[in-house]
């Protein structure tokens, strides 16, 4: 795929997922290398295990993101919880004008030939990184719902760490598509043992940013948001 000289342009494509059963419902953000799908030539029936939902982090904490200090993520998975199903992993590190992904692994089929290690120019990937953060070309309105509901959310939970508050947000593409958001109730020892759901229909009847301010107004007023100091 390359040789350890070359420098190879980086790019992130986002894909709807297929099924409206795949266990991540966000949108995929696949890593393009040259211009080709990188998991397409060698993790073709894998899902991408960097989604949009990811992107809702701070910058520095996205998968993909680059730091001196070297991180191995994982790359894509088989619809399933990788320690089940195996996955594709790689270590991603800065060094000087370079950014380096090396250090494979597959730990769905060992059989499968590995990738060479791949060179990018550090300043084209983070000018990459920062497009696709900022891109929302690609997205339908239940993209937008839950990508808003989840920003407004986490500003009014935020804590020092910069995480918000336990909830988790995700969309929905049923007919008709949804928001759904998963709270802890105030007080309950873990969100596992107490979660209040709340769903936001998303039918293209009415804008969505009216529609989101509603929602979370709603959540608001029903005194359901966790208190980021606690």
């Amino acid at each position: 795929m390359s040789n350890p000289t070359s420098v190879s342009t980086f790019g992130l494509r986002f894909v709807i997922p297929k099924h409206s059963y795949a266990i991540e419902q966000w949108a995929e953000v696949r890593p393009f290398v040259d211009g080709r799908d990188l998991l397409e030539q060698i993790h073709p029936d894998g899902t991408s295990s960097c989604s949009a939902r990811h992107l809702l982090r701070p910058a520095a904490r996205w998968p993909f993101a680059a730091s001196d200090e070297p991180r191995r993520i994982e790359l894509s998975n088989n619809d399933c919880v990788t320690d089940c199903c195996g996955g594709l992993f790689v270590t991603i590190r800065r060094q000087g004008d370079r950014v380096l992904w090396t250090s494979w692994e597959n730990t769905h089929d060992i059989r499968v030939p590995l990738p060479d290690d791949l060179y990018f120019d550090a300043a084209q990937y983070d000018a990459e990184l920062a497009r696709a953060g900022a891109d929302t070309g690609w997205e339908g309105p239940v993209d937008t719902a839950a990508r808003l509901v989840a920003g407004e959310l986490a500003a009014r939970t935020a804590r020092e760490d910069g995480d918000p508050a336990v909830f988790t947000v995700a969309p929905e593409r049923t007919e008709p598509a949804r928001v759904t958001v998963r709270l802890g109730r105030r007080g309950a020892p873990s969100v596992q043992e107490e979660v209040l759901v709340r769903e936001l229909p998303v039918t293209g009847d009415e804008p969505v940013g009216d529609l989101v301010r509603r929602f979370v107004l709603r959540i608001t007023a029903e005194d359901l948001l966790p208190d980021p100091a606690a």
